[in-house]
């Protein structure tokens, strides 16, 4: 009775499967799990729209020769758009690529020394009108004068050089329409409304740019994102685009 009971006892926690209508279920100690179906793999991870379309268009059908499943488009945010699967029999979905776009880390919402403003505007901005006049105010404003900027909460004066001798008082534009490099390339970068400001830090003058539009470039972005794909895969069969 005693080596019976032991037995039955080691017969439960010896993990077994069973099918029960028509799904495979784990049990280990008595507890079934149900047994996912969905074969996942490894995302594949890419920088640029232009090599997800074209995994779509070609390289696809050879990872799926049995046929193309039903796929979906997901655009996430500005910088990352994902191919996932439709619903398997077991209600969940894989992912397949990846998209995560390479962009700079521009510091916003920052005071800067001077310099490494002028460097980040530079490096990390496409050419406005708007960005050569802050580039000409932020690089050529006398630091002496910093304590009269006139200001009146939405636009500042300040006085800049203007030549080896000459110096004039000029009024800051704001907001500014500027394009940093925030998403992919493929669509274009976003013009977004800053608010641009300086300051005296003690050390000499500092410049910053603070976000104006609360975000709405974002939204339009993932709209052009979408319609980007939208347009690239107009011809492929089995594949949605959401965002």
């Amino acid at each position: 009775m005693i080596k019976d009971a032991l037995q039955y006892l080691v017969g439960l926690a010896k993990p077994r499967t069973e099918n029960i209508n028509g799904k495979d279920y784990y049990f280990q100690n008595d507890c079934p799990k149900l047994v996912d179906s969905c074969h996942r793999c490894e995302a594949v991870e890419i920088s640029t729209l232009t090599s997800l379309v074209d995994y779509i268009k070609g390289r696809m059908k050879d990872d799926f020769p049995e046929g193309l499943p039903q796929m979906i488009v997901i655009v996430r945010s500005e910088t990352e758009v994902n191919l996932v699967s439709a619903f398997n029999d077991d209600m969940k979905r894989w992912e397949v690529i990846r998209a995560q776009a390479r962009i700079p880390k521009i510091e916003f919402n920052k005071f800067l020394d001077q310099e490494s403003f002028i460097i980040q505007m530079q490096a990390m901005f496409l050419d406005t009108s708007d960005k050569k006049i802050v580039m000409q105010v932020a690089g050529n404003v006398k630091d002496e004068t910093v304590a009269n900027y006139g200001d009146d909460g939405i636009s500042q004066k300040a006085t800049i050089k203007t030549g080896l001798a000459n110096v004039e008082d000029v009024i800051v534009p704001n907001p500014v329409k500027l394009k940093p490099f925030r998403t992919f390339h493929e669509i274009g970068q976003p013009e977004i409304d800053f608010v641009f400001r300086m300051r005296n830090s003690g050390g000499g003058i500092s410049c910053a740019l603070f976000e104006a539009d609360g975000g709405m470039w974002k939204f339009n972005t993932v709209h052009e994102i979408a319609e980007y794909l939208k347009t690239e895969l107009k011809d492929v069969e089995n594949v949605a685009v959401m965002s």
